[in-house]
């Protein structure tokens, strides 16, 4: 108590106190433990045993990172409600660690596509040719060129895609020249920028409230399904609008050489 009630806090301070709470949550699990063989089966509920079992995965991982003087552990748990969620690295100037799902996104013809959900961090680089076969999976055939960030454009992944005859639109390798604006304008990208834009903040893509894993992973599913609803809603609405405007073009308009009209 008196750790956290301090306004400054060195790394001596810290790892006292850190110390000191893994000692009082060995004593409890001890504790826990001895009365847990007292009875002949298991009396706790299958959600109490769920939090039991991960109340002392929690005290493992601290334990090992306290001992080895470490600051990450494989699979650290963060969360004891939703103990599948990863400390993410970022770098961002607003949040430098996120937790969550990290999810890979393809876009064709303003489509959306969830190529990836994963709990864990992972390089979207090094999966770019995973991305390719399922785009095939999808529609029997490679794309003709692939619009990516810097993080795809790689030599390995150039070496590649020219094998199965992709054009890579991206910026290139070596020192920057003139011809990387010519390549790839810093605007071609807008598009799937701008739909993860729109599903964070029109669709809540940065406010998921379930809790179990599964219902997590349905609920950033559904409301990619929307996006892309939304997207083919409009593309219907404006071939439907073209419909009307040519069929009253040609009931009210007389189809004459001096009367021509022409829809866009």
């Amino acid at each position: 108590m008196k750790t956290a009630q301090r306004k400054s806090k060195t790394g001596i301070i810290i790892r006292k106190g850190v110390g000191q709470q893994l000692h009082y949550l060995k004593r409890n699990i001890r504790h826990i433990n001895t009365l847990l063989d007292a009875y002949t089966g298991i009396p706790l509920q299958k959600k109490e045993l769920k939090y039991w079992y991960v109340l002392q995965e929690l005290y493992r991982q601290q334990l090992l990172m306290f001992e080895t003087q470490t600051k990450s552990v494989c699979d650290r748990i963060v969360s004891i409600h939703q103990p599948h969620v990863r400390p993410i690295v970022r770098g961002k100037s607003q949040a430098k660690v996120e937790f969550g799902a990290k999810i890979h996104c393809s876009m064709i013809d303003g489509i959306t596509f969830l190529d990836e959900l994963n709990w864990d961090a992972f390089n979207e680089g090094s999966n770019l040719m995973e991305y390719v076969e399922k785009f095939k999976t999808r529609f029997g055939c490679y794309p003709k060129e692939l619009l990516v960030d810097k993080i795809y454009s790689t030599r390995e992944n150039r070496k590649k895609l020219k094998e199965k005859g992709i054009r890579l639109v991206g910026k290139p390798l070596g020192r920057p020249s003139l011809a990387a604006h010519i390549v790839l304008s810093p605007g071609e990208r807008n598009p799937i920028e701008g739909k993860f834009g729109q599903a964070k903040t029109g669709y809540g893509l940065g406010r998921i409230k379930a809790r179990l894993q599964n219902t997590s992973k349905s609920w950033i599913a559904s409301i990619f399904l929307v996006l892309n609803l939304v997207k083919l809603a409009g593309v219907a609405a404006h071939w439907f609008i073209v419909w009307i405007i040519e069929s009253l073009s040609a009931y009210f308009i007389p189809k004459t050489e001096t009367n021509k009209i022409g829809v866009i």
